[in-house]
């Protein structure tokens, strides 16, 4: 029998496999390229590759992914008596992410753990779908099983120190994120993780020196990782008050890979809205973004997705394919059922409603939509930061609509956590201005 990188069995029909195996594994816990060289393994029936070029179909996150997946799938589970119980688990835990049921899967991915703590790619998998089901401590959980047998493994401390970081833990997030860093200098998750943690902590000419150090390693690294850390780069020289270098960053980094990609899109949409926000002109891109973005009128992959893909529809002056995206995403929310049919209802449908009329300039909608999802929103999955635009977007239209108190509220607290922030400042004095607190306003005056 063969084994993988992380000394995990496998039970192939074709040795010549065995590379595009180790790349599937080692890329994807890499966040490499290289991961996509399984499909090149595909002829050999062997059930664990099966296996894995399914789950890469699937992360193409489009509506017809599962179609794609779904012969990978059924070829998997015809040999599946043959292989390990580790491999026939992988099988099973994919097959439920095809079938849709990933709270099944999700309890697989956990078994998994338990049972194979080196199976680093079940972990990481298991690790992405908690993730959009917005359920941080799982994460945190799956990873600490892993933690006494894989303890030298650098991806490991990197997929902790994201964990560690969307459960608030800052400082845990840090030294795994560091520890993993020690380990292996190009370790782009690890990266990301403690870019969360400056972010967080306002730590942030810190953090945009440190992911510009960094940065020659991101080399041969799938479209969203790469992309993804541009974006947080870029997120840093917005809060510094450096707008050429955002639109510098946006041109030449975060749109610029794959821009079919889902991934890649909602960097683009969620720099862009931020950009715009923060009062800088971002010329005609919206509407590049806007022809990539209208072909997803009926993904429904995730809500965290699709309500990025109709703000920036709407953005880019794309009405009548914005209005129609709405109107899917209404009916899709009525034919979900059990926890997703609440998810959608009750979050990601009032959400966006909110962006559509913030997009349309309906200040008291967007007040009413937004504020009634914004205290679940973290049931839609997405990150700490990711999830931020949607609070800035609810900010803007209470000061908009002359709410200005309840702006005071939420601002006076973002202002206060991130001293370093050149956006937020200018934005509180306009604010105190607009109160008739002048001292105030002067007090947050900056050239």
């Amino acid at each position: 029998m063969w084994t993988d990188v992380l000394g995990n069995g496998l039970t192939l029909r074709d040795g010549a496999s065995l590379a595009g195996v180790q790349d599937f594994v080692e890329g994807f816990l890499a966040s490499e390229a290289r991961v996509a060289n399984i499909l090149q393994a595909q002829r050999d029936e062997s059930p664990i590759v099966q296996a894995y070029c399914a789950a890469l179909h699937m992360f193409a996150e489009t509506g017809d992914a599962p179609a794609h997946a779904r012969p990978f799938v059924e070829r998997a589970r015809a040999g599946a008596a043959s292989v390990t119980a580790r491999e026939q688990r992988f099988i099973e835990a994919v097959a439920a992410w095809v079938e849709g049921d990933l709270p099944r899967a999700i309890r697989l991915h956990e078994e998994q753990a338990r049972e194979h703590p080196r199976d680093l790619a079940s972990l990481k998998l298991g690790q992405y779908h908690l993730f959009n089901r917005g359920d941080s401590p799982g994460m945190l959980r799956l990873a600490l099983q892993a933690l006494p047998a894989a303890g030298e493994v650098p991806w490991l401390h990197g997929m902790l120190a994201f964990a560690w970081e969307q459960c608030h833990f800052l400082e845990q997030a840090e030294a795994a994120a560091r520890r993993a860093i020690a380990l292996r200098h190009k370790e782009p998750w690890a990266h990301h993780a403690l870019a969360h943690v400056m972010l967080t902590q306002g730590r942030l000419a810190e953090g945009h020196a440190f992911l510009q150090d960094v940065s020659p390693t991101w080399t041969g690294l799938n479209s969203f990782m790469v992309t993804h850390n541009w974006w947080h780069q870029a997120l840093f020289a917005l809060e510094l008050d450096r707008p050429e270098e955002v639109l510098a960053l946006f041109d030449r980094r975060v749109w610029t890979e794959v821009r079919e990609y889902s991934q890649d899109q909602i960097n683009a949409v969620s720099l862009l809205a931020r950009a715009e926000l923060a009062g800088i002109d971002v010329g005609p891109r919206w509407q590049e973004v806007g022809d990539y973005l209208a072909r997803r009128g009926h993904d429904h992959v995730l809500p965290f997705l699709d309500l990025q893909y109709l703000y920036g529809l709407a953005r880019a002056g794309r009405q009548e394919a914005a209005q129609a995206l709405m109107e899917s995403i209404g009916r899709h929310a009525l034919a979900c059922s059990g926890d997703e049919a609440v998810v959608w209802q009750r979050v990601c449908v009032p959400a966006a409603r909110g962006l559509l009329a913030h997009a349309q300039g309906d200040w008291k909608t967007t007040v009413e939509a937004l504020g009634h999802a914004l205290p679940r929103l973290v049931e839609i999955g997405g990150s700490h930061a990711q999830r931020d635009l949607f609070a800035q977007v609810h900010l803007d239209a209470l000061v908009k609509a002359g709410h200005l108190a309840g702006a005071q509220n939420l601002l006076q607290p973002l202002v206060r956590a991130q001293p370093e922030s050149k956006r937020l400042q200018r934005q509180a004095a306009r604010l105190y201005a607009a109160l008739e607190l002048p001292s105030v306003a002067t007090s947050l005056r900056w050239s």
